[in-house]
């Protein structure tokens, strides 16, 4: 599966009338899945509108993705952070989830393969932990937007914004084994650039 990210800032507060245009130029993309929502209180640099579509293969987003770049040029949107990718998501039996999270990050230049192999484990070592993630998928990225030169995002489904906000940010694999990638005070420290940490409300699954 290829994937499609795209976190808007918006200028106006016209949300409404800019869901509209978006999910039209969306719909257009035949696009396997398609999710576009206003971002939930607490995002940090995750825009106004969060857009996550995803298609069968990567040329399929190529044949549409001029004319989608061109419906985001809209005056109301003021800055796009986002990213292209390909993977797998992984998923256990619980299909209630409500919450669609994605983090965007920069893993600094010049660290070793075998470090980011192991900031990757660590990643995907949460769902094991917190039972609130449903689904979850962990990508490289091939095609960064916005001024920072992405590397990865972390998408996962939670059972709510409870599960999020909570179990996740505050599980002891969270800060004792994660955040040390994370923090400028730890020395093993390889995200240096500021995060993108975006989550919207999510009524059908669209990891999968």
């Amino acid at each position: 599966m290829f994937s499609v990210t795209r976190l808007l800032d918006v200028a106006e507060h016209d949300i409404a009338g800019l869901l509209a245009h978006v999910r039209a130029a969306a719909d257009a993309t035949g696009a396997r899945h398609r999710l576009i929502e206003p971002t939930l209180p607490g995002a940090r640099n995750g825009g106004d509108v969060l857009v996550h579509l995803r298609f069968d293969t990567e040329d399929q987003w190529h044949l549409v993705a001029g004319d989608f770049t061109k419906a985001l040029k809209d005056h109301r949107i003021t800055r796009v952070n986002g990213a292209g990718y390909s993977g797998t998501a992984s998923l256990n039996n619980d299909t209630s989830a409500t919450v669609y999270r994605s983090l965007l990050l920069r893993v600094s230049p010049h660290t070793s393969a075998d470090i980011v192999a192991r900031f990757e484990h660590d990643l995907l070592s949460m769902p094991r932990y917190v039972p609130a993630i449903t689904a979850w998928q962990l990508s490289r990225v091939t095609e960064p937007v916005g001024a920072t030169p992405w590397t990865h995002v972390f998408e996962q489904a939670f059972t709510n914004l409870d599960g999020l906000m909570g179990p996740y940010l505050m599980h002891p694999i969270h800060w004792a084994v994660v955040d040390r990638w994370f923090d400028p005070e730890c020395p093993e420290v390889i995200i240096r650039d500021r995060v993108c940490h975006s989550f919207c409300e999510m009524r059908s699954p669209v990891l999968g």
